[in-house]
């Protein structure tokens, strides 16, 4: 398993009527945590897709526990939990500035050719990255 913590303040934009962070806004705040902790290991997303792959979400869950607002400070702490056969899962943690946890989720996505979409394993890259970074 891999951490990485990644904060960001909420813009004015990502706000609904009701004040509070829309929800549709969290798979994009977990989708920049998720290559800001690959870009810790020494991967930036560009060369997995300069390498022929892509990485579609598959499965998504979030469990929304708290709301947040416009200008909070918010903190994820994302964990790639398992890499296995074509799939790779990560786990989030979503603090607010009082590290008071606000919301949960879970991704699975799948290595795939970028050319024809096909499933396929992880690049070697990839792969030597993750064993190197989960043994520390």
């Amino acid at each position: 398993m891999i951490d990485h913590s990644y904060s960001f303040r909420v813009i004015y934009p990502e706000t609904d009527q009701m004040g509070t962070v829309h929800h549709s806004n969290y798979a994009k705040y977990y989708e920049t945590a998720r290559w800001e902790l690959f870009r810790s290991i020494g991967i930036p997303y560009i060369e997995v897709e300069k390498a022929g792959y892509m990485l579609p979400v598959t499965r998504m869950n979030f469990r929304f526990i708290k709301t947040t607002h416009y200008d909070e400070m918010l903190t994820v702490i994302t964990t790639l939990k398992e890499v296995k056969g074509v799939r790779i899962w990560f786990t989030y943690k979503l603090y607010n500035s009082n590290n008071e946890l606000i919301n949960t989720a879970e991704t699975e996505l799948a290595f795939v050719g970028k050319d024809n979409w096909k499933p396929c394993s992880p690049p070697d890259f990839v792969v030597q990255a993750i064993e190197k970074y989960s043994s520390q």
